[in-house]
């Protein structure tokens, strides 16, 4: 439904970039789901925190691409990126905390703390708030995919 392709460098030099890029995604994709404006509130939130976990990573050079798309009441956000392997194993630890049992517990401890959330509890809050289905593509040398599946019209929260 939707692609867009930038410099990271260019992505990374203003932090509105990402609710940018999450608005602009979420009216487009929205327009024919049931409730429009909830839809496009929830898909540019998860999208927003995903491109901020993008955000924070450590490479200087490369692009970032955002592929949206849709298979009935799922939306699914390919998210490529310049990406280290120290980075790479921390998203690769990431999403075995998602499988967990112990997942919604540091989920909650985390929210109700005083520090500021992590990248992986943006994670955790993807798979547990949105009922996101996460995984991790590599695409290349240094360079990674994030494939997130939202089922946001069936949310009940």
């Amino acid at each position: 439904m939707i692609q867009i392709d930038l410099e990271f460098q260019d992505f990374q030099s203003d932090w509105l970039h990402c609710d940018q890029v999450s608005t602009y995604s979420a009216r487009m994709i929205s327009h024919n789901r049931s409730d429009s404006v909830r839809y496009s509130n929830l898909f540019s939130s998860a999208l927003n925190e995903l491109l901020e976990v993008a955000f924070r990573a450590r490479h200087s050079s490369g692009e970032i691409a955002c592929k949206v798309s849709r298979r009935g009441k799922t939306d699914r956000i390919e998210l490529t990126f310049p990406c280290m392997p120290e980075e790479r194993q921390f998203y690769e630890e990431a999403m075995l905390q998602i499988a967990g049992s112990e997942a919604r517990e540091r989920y909650l401890n985390s929210v109700s703390g005083d520090l500021a959330p992590s990248r992986e509890i943006v994670i955790l809050e993807l798979a547990l708030d949105y009922d996101a289905a996460l995984r991790i593509e590599e695409t290349g040398p240094d360079i990674i995919t994030l494939v997130v599946d939202l089922p946001l019209e069936d949310l009940s929260n």
